[in-house]
């Protein structure tokens, strides 16, 4: 087993309290159904900055990221497949999945 990082673009969690419990409990039901393989459910990012070669730095990431999460798959093939019901797709977002190379 290798550890995937699913890193999530775009999405939306919705306007209203209603739409925002509703787009919870969908993430919440996928990341039950990863079961164990769910190794860190991650976070929302909130904030970023890009950090130039030099050291300075700007407001805002270039890669638009909103979040991750790190699951637990045989293959990328596999993780691929996970990543395939996650709830941001859902939600007019995208993500990636790369694997974390074991040091």
């Amino acid at each position: 087993m290798a550890k995937y990082v699913l890193v999530y673009t775009g999405g939306s969690m919705g306007e209203t309290p209603e739409e925002q419990q509703k787009a919870m409990e969908a993430w919440m039901n996928w990341f039950g159904s990863i079961g164990e393989s769910l190794l860190d459910p991650g976070n929302p990012f909130t904030q970023g900055c890009t950090v130039a070669t030099d050291g300075t730095s700007t407001d805002g990431g270039v890669a638009g990221l909103t979040g991750y999460s790190i699951i637990d798959a045989e293959n990328l093939s596999a993780a691929v497949a996970v990543a395939g019901g996650c709830p941001v797709l859902a939600n007019g977002g995208g993500l990636q999945v790369y694997e974390a190379m074991a040091m």
